[in-house]
């Protein structure tokens, strides 16, 4: 049996220092916010009128004396978004690791897939994404699998998939974006009356903008959560990574 190894603890001050040191990051952030929103209520809101622009504290109202019903909406699409992210995504991750697998046909078809990049479908970053972390593993490593006989399954779970997490992960978190505003937009033509975007499309016409723009609230604190859910996904699945070292260090 072997003795236990003595976990060493950090030294005084290190936690603090880099606590201190995250929340020294985001107060720039948090600043820029507070003006904006300063902004927005006294200066801009003013010059365009309310009904163009309405006053934040008018948005909060709306959004405190309708929660209920904007919590039911932004439920109904976030669940719309995910189900698209998956099925995008899914089938995004899928085609990369085709056209990885056999490199004429992803030659053949990536110039298309690149042309099509601007349109705004969820598939189409996480194909370019992966491909490219798929395709950008050191001929060193390959050469080493090869060297052991390795299958081509396994040069693809040991090599080229961990390496291309960093890469996946970029396109996912665009994904997330992309997906609320895709279930948002969908839901303008022909959604459910439960739908988010109905929800919007209902308050502004019927010029209850500050209703609207408590709708967009929602729509936007759904997208910013489903975001940083993708982003700790990566953290925990790369955390091995040399950049998510660099990030803690």
């Amino acid at each position: 049996m072997t003795a236990p190894t003595a976990v060493e603890p950090l030294p005084r001050g290190v936690l603090a220092r880099r606590v201190g040191r995250q929340a020294g990051d985001w107060l720039p952030a948090l600043l820029v916010f507070a003006a904006g929103i300063a902004a927005w209520q006294w200066i801009f809101s003013p010059l365009a009128g309310r009904f163009l622009l309405p006053k934040p504290s008018a948005i909060g109202t709306a959004l405190w004396d309708n929660r209920h019903v904007l919590w039911t909406a932004g439920w109904f699409t976030f669940k719309e978004a995910v189900g698209g992210f998956a099925i995008g995504s899914g089938a995004g991750i899928a085609a990369a690791l085709v056209l990885a697998r056999w490199r004429r046909l992803g030659g053949a078809v990536m110039p298309y897939a690149i042309a099509a990049n601007a349109v705004p479908i969820i598939a189409f970053a996480p194909i370019v994404n992966t491909l490219r972390g798929l395709t950008s593993v050191r001929p060193e490593s390959l050469e080493l699998m090869r060297s052991y006989a390795a299958s081509e399954v396994d040069v693809f779970r040991r090599v080229r998939i961990p390496s291309a997490l960093p890469f996946l992960f970029t396109g996912l978190k665009v994904a997330t974006v992309l997906a609320m505003i895709g279930a948002i937009v969908g839901d303008y033509f022909g959604g459910s009356i439960q739908a988010l975007g109905v929800q919007i499309e209902n308050s502004i016409s019927l010029f209850d903008f500050p209703l609207g723009w408590a709708a967009i609230v929602v729509a936007s604190a759904f997208g910013l959560a489903f975001y940083v859910a993708i982003g700790i996904a990566e953290r925990l699945a790369t955390a091995w990574h040399p950049s998510q070292a660099r990030r803690t260090e």
